[in-house]
């Protein structure tokens, strides 16, 4: 099971269902019932002396060509 995030642009609102991994892309509702969207989360990891950080998942500028998409395959002009 994982936990995935999902918006609601009606309400306007985040939240998370756990749910297999086989029905990650099966669409879910809202609790008012409206249809939300699975969105990309942080997520958080255990650290030594049982604190726990958040991973941010920024792009790393110049890492490989210049540009996150991996070199300029995106048509970024990097």
């Amino acid at each position: 099971m994982a936990i995935y995030e999902y918006y609601c642009p009606t309400c306007r609102d985040t939240f998370e269902r756990r749910r297999p991994m086989s029905e990650a892309t099966v669409a879910t509702k809202c609790e008012s019932g409206h249809r939300a969207e699975r969105t990309i989360s942080n997520f958080a990891v255990a650290v030594a002396g049982g604190d726990s950080a958040v991973a941010q998942m920024e792009p790393e500028f110049g890492a490989s060509g210049g540009c996150a998409c991996g070199g300029g395959g995106c048509g970024c002009s990097s």
